[in-house]
């Protein structure tokens, strides 16, 4: 359902609420953790760093840290900055139309529309903190 770059940040944004703000966490350590493409992985972190999400210090003690605490940062914060359609009202179509809505529906629509809108309200009322406490999952490979 979510883009592999929406996945990777929620991830990366997990990670560092684990970890806690003591220091920032360097890229490297985060994607080794993760098992994510390093490069990859990076072009992320700064764009969630633009987007107000992560705080990135420069320098060989450098690295990223979450801006605010991880209980007032929902996962629709990280998610809808990369998958905007994820999150709206519409929503992405599930068999890939380009149109797909009440008015104009897909064979699926009224039975995934359903399932969408708790996805949606799972994403915007669940934080970092709420997850942070879990015990991580290996990486899938």
């Amino acid at each position: 359902m979510l883009s592999q770059t929406a996945e990777y940040a929620l991830r990366a944004c997990l990670e560092l609420a684990r970890r806690g703000d003591a220091e920032p966490v360097r890229v490297d350590d985060i994607a080794r953790t993760l098992d994510v493409p390093r490069n990859y992985l990076s072009k992320i972190l700064h764009e969630l760093g633009r987007a107000g999400l992560l705080d990135s210090t420069r320098g060989p003690r450098g690295g990223f840290q979450l801006a605010s605490p991880p209980e007032k940062i929902t996962l629709a914060r990280i998610v809808g900055h990369f998958d905007p359609e994820f999150l709206s009202e519409e929503g992405r179509c599930i068999l890939g139309r380009m149109r797909c809505s009440d008015r104009d529906p897909c064979a699926a629509h009224h039975s995934w529309k359903d399932v969408a809108v708790k996805m949606q309200a799972f994403f915007r009322g669940t934080t970092l903190a709420d997850l942070a406490t879990s015990p991580a999952p290996e990486p899938v490979r």
